[in-house]
């Protein structure tokens, strides 16, 4: 980072820009009483389980807590967010959101725990139980409360019971209870759950009647403080505990968990009941029972998937409108130009020469260590090219730029915008040099460079939107194949920006067991199909074919362009 071009270019805007007058924005106290509104009609929604309502009020007061730059609030909602993803099944978008929000907070915050219990929760539901019990472990030591920290340590129970390491869960769990910390009556629903799990991990060691006679107390204990929710719990541990002994009971307490589950609208819950059921083979019943699952499964994701929909259009309006305050606030700024002139000027050529300078010094301190005379040769080569394109493409225009200024009134606005198109297109042309020069990282950080590549051509004009791509597991793709991936979708996008004047762009990554598959859309003008040869994609075809990969395309003037990409793993 430290020797990236790019980094000093930064340090340079930044002094060339600190000494600007700042001015305060004197609607902070209205905006920040809105915020606080709109946040808590969220929670108020959150709480009756109006999640899409929630989420959207949420996003809008985060929106406003950005303006006033307060992290507290920010990483509050933020996993809000992630709690409403995890109720809708997105358990790898409440992960990402959790993440962000762990950016908000201070190491040591009381949040962190939160943060690192839900990221614990949602492990779990993805079945990656090593993960899920070192978030539990983490958010333990973050409580200073001794009752506080036995609520993340009770749910590594069950996950030790789903690994079948129940040995492990039963001195957990008889642990905890040991501590005599859950003797009030606000922790009773908590210590019936650990009652509960410990008596179900004595029955899955083989002990019957010591877990039967703790799941029997632990139901009978939630029946008495009336944890309705809790119950189905106990009622489908029972019900696994009948099914080897007596099937009838075990239907009985499948049926009671499926009812409740019902009443509260706990899908789940309602699955796993009806699993029972139709593994318990009733002749005559089970067909009900088959096409009961399949219809609630079918059902609830359908119902992930429309939430999932529309929470992705609602921070694409957020990023979208974000944009566009953006753009306003430039707009405001062009008004200052002809105050800085000369600075602007000073920029253009402090970019170019710094990039210049630094550029070849990279290449000279690559090759150093080869061969001396192969590094000499190759270093020449390489930095005759990059000057001569930098002087081919960029000098002329710079001084083109330079007369512009000194021949043109600034007052004017078409003036303004003009330079300003000029200096925007010299600045864009200079990073693309350095990225086609940038060696491409096939190591842990792929992902984040394949991001950095495709958030390169988001403008506030195009927007760039790409998924699934850290589902991959990238860790098995060999190297060339990531730098063929990386290379095509520069091409794409490259071809996508001199041809096609789309402005929305769909990435979406995809695998199978035996490819890697990458689906490009966008809503350009299209071409001819025998025509995409010419539009410099011939290339793109000839790298997916050296390492026996396959591409599709599919494109009809002004229908957009599309391209189905298979890369073998």
């Amino acid at each position: 980072m430290l020797r990236s071009p790019f980094f000093y270019f930064i340090i340079l805007l930044f002094l060339f820009s600190c000494k600007e007058k700042k001015t305060a924005n004197p609607n902070t106290e209205t905006i920040k009483k809105e915020a606080l509104r709109i946040r808590n009609k969220g929670i108020e929604n959150f709480e009756k389980q109006s999640f899409g309502e929630a989420f959207h009020e949420f996003n809008t007061s985060k929106k406003l807590y950005e303006t006033l730059k307060d992290s507290a609030n920010i990483g509050y909602i933020l996993i809000k967010i992630a709690r409403i993803q995890q109720v809708n099944g997105d358990y790898y978008g409440s992960k990402e959101t959790l993440t962000e929000a762990s950016t908000y907070f201070k190491k040591e915050s009381a949040y962190i725990a939160d943060i690192n219990l839900i990221l614990g929760i949602a492990d779990k539901e993805l079945s990656l139980y090593n993960d899920a019990i070192f978030y539990y472990k983490e958010s333990a030591k973050e409580f200073e409360d001794p009752i506080a920290k036995l609520g993340p340590l009770s749910n590594i129970g069950p996950i030790y019971i789903q690994q079948k390491k129940y040995d492990k869960a039963i001195a957990l769990l008889e642990s905890i209870l040991g501590k005599n910390l859950l003797n009030d009556e606000a922790q009773a629903p908590d210590k019936a759950r650990i009652q509960d799990n410990l008596g179900y991990a004595y029955f899955k060691y083989g002990m019957d009647e010591k877990g039967f006679h703790l799941m029997d107390n632990a139901l009978q204990k939630r029946n008495e403080i009336k944890d309705t929710y809790g119950s189905i719990e106990s009622y489908l541990h029972l019900a696994d505990y009948y099914s080897k002994k007596e099937i009838q009971k075990s239907d009985e307490s499948a049926l009671k968990a499926y009812n409740i589950s019902t009443k509260l609208n706990s899908v789940d819950e309602r699955l796993e009941a009806l699993q029972i059921l139709i593994s318990n083979d009733h002749s005559a019943q089970k067909h009900t029972y088959v096409q009961k699952y399949f219809t609630l499964n079918d059902s609830i994701i359908k119902v992930r998937n429309n939430f999932k929909n529309k929470f992705a259009k609602i921070k694409y309006d957020a990023k979208k409108e974000k944009d566009e305050n953006e753009k306003l606030r430039l707009e405001k700024a062009e008004n200052l130009l002809a105050l800085q002139k000369e600075k602007y000027l000073r920029i253009v050529l402090v970019i170019i020469f710094v990039f210049l300078v630094i550029l070849i010094a990279i290449l000279i301190r690559y090759y150093k260590n080869k061969n001396k005379a192969t590094e000499f040769r190759a270093s020449y080569e390489t930095e005759t090219r990059i000057a001569k394109k930098i002087h081919d493409e960029l000098a002329n225009d710079v001084y083109n730029v330079i007369a512009f200024t000194e021949s043109q009134s600034l007052s004017k606005e078409n003036t303004k915008e003009n330079l300003l198109q000029k200096l925007d297109d010299i600045y864009s042309r200079v990073r693309g040099i350095s990225k086609e020069n940038n060696k491409i990282d096939t190591g842990a950080n792929f992902t984040s460079s394949i991001k950095e590549l495709l958030s390169t051509y988001n403008t506030t004009e195009r927007n760039i939107i790409f998924t699934n791509l850290e589902n991959i597991n990238w860790e098995i793709v060999d190297d060339i194949k990531k730098v063929t991936i990386s290379r095509i979708l520069q091409e794409l996008l490259v071809n996508m920006k001199k041809h096609s004047q789309a402005n929305l762009v769909v990435v979406k990554f995809e695998n199978d067991q035996n490819s890697i598959l990458i689906n490009y859309t966008d809503n350009g003008i299209g071409c001819e199909k025998n025509k995409i040869a010419k539009n410099g994609l011939q290339n793109m075809e000839s790298r997916i074919q050296a390492v026996k990969g396959t591409v599709d395309f599919e494109t009809e003037p002004d229908k957009g362009f599309r391209a189905k990409i298979a890369i073998p793993k």
